[in-house]
């Protein structure tokens, strides 16, 4: 990478670190709300899933307004805002306002991914590697964001945590702005500076543009990806707790529970998962990597009822192969976008993937709780194994129109 790509990796790396370590660290503090506000679990998972569904929601508009104004202050915004976030739940006294702190949270969150990852493909010149580290530093996030949560939420009072949660998104600020890149750098443009306004005649007509070609294909490969992704983490910890060769262990009168760490292991191979996905779309044809990772990701899913009950080492692979595609794809179909999306537009085209990714993908968990309960984890992976088999079939069209071009 030479020394603008290494700028807008680290740049990227932080924001998307810090993404994930809120994402993920919320959960934890839900066992805790539950009791001192005293309210249900509908109540309170309500409000929860609005903070969440406004990362999908919000993905479009900040889209648009990355390719208006550029990403850097999007990205810089959205880490203040998520501490800004946390630091408002410390002070919630009631369930109210708490969800006004979601709320906040969730808004900001939501300017991430259509902003940083349009900067990785507007201005970077080695996109897929970019998007590798970019990859590696959200899993480290979601990795170590939930075990340090834990940790601290059983040695000091919740509140206490929250206030120290907003610590990474002025670190990540203070980081961020040591940085210094060409936001164009990749492009032959004059770049988002320059973008079409924002007036929805304008944004309807970029959006008519950007539907026409290719572009639909990939962005239905995205949601189907994402949709498989939400359905299998949704239930994976559940499933894993429940295997035998998971059972709880007494140690010196404290019970661990091995699934957990199963879990966080196969968080921090999809790092490696990540790491590999985004070098091997800049090595070949990402469109060809997009088929080798759903053709891995339907025998992972088909394998997974066989091996979990094969025994430990069988579970434990299957538990790795699992982590690392999962994540693979993710960057592969992240440089598809930027290169079938106009470069003036790849902030829009991203705001259209995440709120297909995170919004209707968020259909997944429904799907995955319905076949889970009827089926158990058989029928789980059976249904699950169909996105990423419609998504092969798409990738085998992409990777065969983009061979006759």
């Amino acid at each position: 990478m030479n020394r603008n790509d290494r700028a807008i990796a680290r740049f990227t790396m932080l924001g998307h670190a810090t993404f994930h370590v809120y994402e993920l660290t919320i959960p934890l503090f839900v066992v805790v709300w539950l009791d001192v506000f005293d309210v249900s679990a509908a109540l309170l998972g309500t409000i929860v899933a609005v903070g969440y569904a406004l990362i999908g929601v919000g993905a479009l508009p900040s889209g648009a307004l990355a390719d208006r104004y550029g990403s850097k202050r999007l990205v810089v915004l959205s880490m203040l805002g998520m501490g800004g976030g946390f630091l408002l739940v410390s002070f919630a006294t009631n369930v109210w306002l708490l969800g006004a702190a979601l709320v906040l949270w969730g808004t900001a969150a939501s300017l991430y991914h259509p902003a940083g990852l349009s900067l990785i493909t507007r201005a970077s010149q080695r996109r897929g590697t970019v998007l590798a580290y970019h990859g590696v530093a959200g899993n480290v996030g979601t990795a170590f964001g939930p075990l340090v949560a834990a940790i601290a939420l059983t040695l000091f009072e919740w509140r206490l945590v929250a206030v120290l949660f907003v610590l990474p998104a002025i670190l990540g600020v203070l980081a961020a702005y040591g940085l210094e890149f060409d936001e164009t750098a990749g492009v032959d443009d004059e770049g988002p500076t320059n973008a079409s306004g924002l007036e929805p005649a304008v944004l309807l007509e970029r959006t008519r543009l950007l539907f026409v070609g290719s572009f639909v294909v990939v962005f239905a490969i995205a949601m189907l990806a994402g949709t498989y992704y939400r359905g299998v983490f949704t239930f994976l910890p559940d499933v894993l707790a429940d295997l035998p060769v998971f059972d709880p262990v007494e140690i010196a009168g404290e019970s661990f529970e091995p699934s957990q760490y199963a879990y966080a292991g196969l968080l921090l191979i999809g790092a490696l998962g990540q790491y590999v996905g985004g070098k091997v779309s800049d090595a070949g044809s990402p469109e060809r990597a997009i088929v080798a990772a759903f053709v891995a990701l339907v025998v992972v899913s088909l394998l997974f009822p066989l091996a979990t009950s094969a025994g430990l080492f069988a579970t434990l692979a299957i538990c790795a192969a699992l982590g690392f595609f999962i994540y693979l794809e993710a960057p592969i179909h992240q440089a598809l976008i930027g290169k079938y999306a106009a470069a003036d537009s790849h902030g829009l085209s991203f705001g259209y993937t995440y709120l297909g990714v995170f919004g209707i993908g968020a259909a997944g968990a429904s799907i995955a709780g319905v076949a889970i309960t009827y089926g158990g984890t058989t029928l789980l992976f059976l249904v699950l194994a169909v996105f990423p088999a419609v998504g092969l079939v798409l990738a085998g069209y992409l990777a065969v129109t983009s061979g006759s071009e």
